[in-house]
């Protein structure tokens, strides 16, 4: 329950008392306290929800009065705010729910990179009760001329998550985000790359590498399960790879082994004769050795253990996330300078033909930003090609929700047959095409 008290006046006046002389009262008799005409006189005093005794003063009962009531209806409906909690900075808020947060090591990496590069130059150091919605509106219309749309979102998500929580532990009443509006996403089709631009990608590669780029591109297998492949998850006799691991290659730090993206990426996924046939000749180059590596599949039992890794750098050591960047960069180079010179060859030839049907060759490159995910965007498109249907498809790639798969590759599928009219046709093809003739 809260109640108003008069700080400057006895709350029981002895018989001794003096009358105070600059106020009166009409109910009781004021004696002057030991602290009057110091500070505001009107205090608010409650319990908060763990017992603890809160004050507050005001200049005038009238607002007393209001806060009185404010607090005990708060209190009642369980919606109380510690006024002192607000005062903690976003920084401190946001560091106790990212280090309390179930968060994948790969997903941890993220959201520290979230908050320290984007959040935190704007809100860190603010109370995190004097965010108001229109600061994170202004917020996100300046990190979006930064980030691309996706990642302005998913940065979005981590503020909005610190946000509710202060919210659960009562440090706030609202989410400041609650009645912000996010810029309009642009949806950017996937579009796969070329089979003469993947072959190229393929042959650029270095020799050890050169099988990881034909199985990346004929398995949809993400980076980190390629890496993290071990020799015996691959089953020659049935063609066939077993996804149970990934390498998680993290900005500093070693390499290690971790639990697949979500709980439908640990799958089986069949692979073509060339594939099998290239993890062969790999291995017979390249034979697989014991590899020390921290194990943390089992988040409750880290351990470290000795892999034999299908896939190593040249230094014969699991690969590193800056060492693959500058190996990926190389490759993308020999790569367009393969394909410019079959351009050119084909270009010679079509001319010496005498540009029989006014078509010139054109020059294929490796679009800019092109990542090894693009050979799972290629993967994917095979499969699509080939009129594979989205159960399939997601199982094949390990998509969580089918809905994944559909946002992301539903312009692949193919339209441009009337199924809709095959399917009418074959119940309703042998109705007489006019209607009977009028009896005489």
């Amino acid at each position: 329950m809260a109640e108003v008290y008069d700080r400057w006046h006895k709350s029981r006046p002895g018989k001794d008392d003096k009358q105070c002389t600059e106020h009166t009262s009409k109910t009781r008799k004021l004696a002057p306290s030991g602290e009057h005409g110091k500070g505001k006189r009107w205090q608010v005093r409650w319990r908060d929800g763990s017992g603890k005794q809160r004050k507050e003063n005001f200049d005038k009962r009238s607002m007393a009065d209001t806060r009185a009531a404010t607090v005990e209806a708060d209190l009642a409906r369980g919606l109380y705010v510690d006024p002192a909690a607000g005062k903690e900075s976003f920084r401190a808020v946001a560091e106790r729910w990212r280090t309390s947060a179930a968060h994948r090591p790969t997903t941890a990496s993220r959201v520290e990179r979230a908050l320290r590069n984007h959040i935190y130059p704007t809100f860190g150091d603010r109370p995190v009760a004097g965010i108001r919605p229109s600061e994170v509106q202004a917020w996100l219309k300046d990190r979006s001329q930064a980030l691309a749309p996706s990642t302005l979102r998913v940065t979005y998500a981590y503020l909005v998550s610190v946000l509710h929580a202060a919210v659960a532990d009562g440090i706030l009443a609202r989410n400041p985000c609650e009645r912000v509006r996010l810029p309009p996403k642009r949806r950017t089709e996937v579009v796969p790359l070329p089979a003469d631009v993947v072959r190229a990608l393929i042959d650029a590669a270095p020799s050890w590498y050169r099988s990881l780029m034909l199985l990346a591109a004929a398995s949809g297998l993400r980076q980190g399960e390629a890496f993290g492949l071990e020799v015996e998850h691959v089953d020659f006799l049935r063609r066939e790879v077993h996804v149970r691991q990934q390498a998680i290659t993290p900005e500093t730090g070693e390499p290690y082994l971790g639990e697949p993206k979500t709980h439908e990426s640990y799958r089986t996924v069949p692979l073509a004769k060339a594939a099998v046939d290239a993890l062969a000749a790999h291995l017979e180059r390249y034979p697989a050795v014991e590899t020390e590596i921290e194990d943390r599949t089992d988040p409750r039992k880290p351990r470290t253990r000795k892999a034999r890794l299908l896939f190593l750098n040249e230094h014969r050591a699991p690969i590193r996330r800056d060492g693959w960047a500058h190996i990926w960069a190389r490759m993308i180079t020999n790569a367009n300078r393969q394909l410019a010179a079959t351009h050119e060859r084909a270009h010679a030839a079509w001319v010496r033909k005498g540009r029989p049907d006014g078509k010139q060759p054109q020059l294929l490159r490796v679009p800019a930003g092109t990542t090894m995910h693009d050979l799972r965007h290629f993967y994917a498109s095979l499969l699509i090609k080939h009129r594979e249907n989205v159960k399939t498809v997601q199982k094949r790639l390990g998509h969580a929700k089918p809905s994944i798969t559909l946002d992301t590759y539903t312009h692949l599928w193919p339209d441009d047959e009337d199924t809709t009219r095959a399917a009418v046709e074959a119940v309703l093809g042998d109705v007489p095409p006019l209607c009977p003739a009028k009896l005489a």
